[in-house]
């Protein structure tokens, strides 16, 4: 997965998101490695508009789709869906209109933080909120990291 590229693309066409998931718990200290981007998005026309645009150029297509399988990539297709798991150019990169256990995107950018990331300003959930969304996930993996992220938490306090 290229981070930074995908980071700086988003940021530079002033798509509005959150960062979520593995490259988050990165971002608090996790040692765990994340192969994908997972990010909540705002879904306002604007910027379903610009989030289209933006990965456009890296072929984002349904991942585990068979390869022939005709896929249009545009904000008709951003509208009509609330959670995307796509392969890109970039990586793999999740996208999710609402997040389990925590809400929509306005609810997630309130329990946010704002950082510096590859020389862009972004938006990561806040580590006590990470782990909600972890238990609220409920898979093995999730649960797992869990454990890590309440020690950096403690280690925090």
């Amino acid at each position: 997965m290229q981070f930074q590229k995908a980071i700086q693309i988003l940021c530079d066409c002033e798509v509005e998101f959150v960062v979520i998931g593995g490259l988050c718990a990165t971002l608090h200290g996790s040692a765990r490695m994340t192969y994908d981007l997972d990010i909540c998005y705002s879904r306002t026309r604007a910027n379903i508009g610009r989030l289209a645009a933006a990965l456009a150029p890296f072929h984002p297509r349904p991942r585990g789709f068979p390869e022939g399988l005709p896929f249009g990539w545009d904000e008709v297709t951003l509208r009509n869906g609330t959670v995307f798991t796509l392969q890109t150019d970039l990586g793999e990169i999740d996208l999710l209109a609402e997040v389990a256990g925590l809400g929509s995107f306005e609810d997630i950018k309130s329990a946010a933080l704002s950082v510096d990331v590859f020389g862009r300003m972004i938006w990561t959930l806040d580590l006590p909120t990470l782990i909600r969304a972890k238990r609220a996930a409920g898979r093995e993996k999730d649960l797992a990291a869990v454990v890590e992220l309440e020690g950096l938490l403690a280690a925090g306090e």
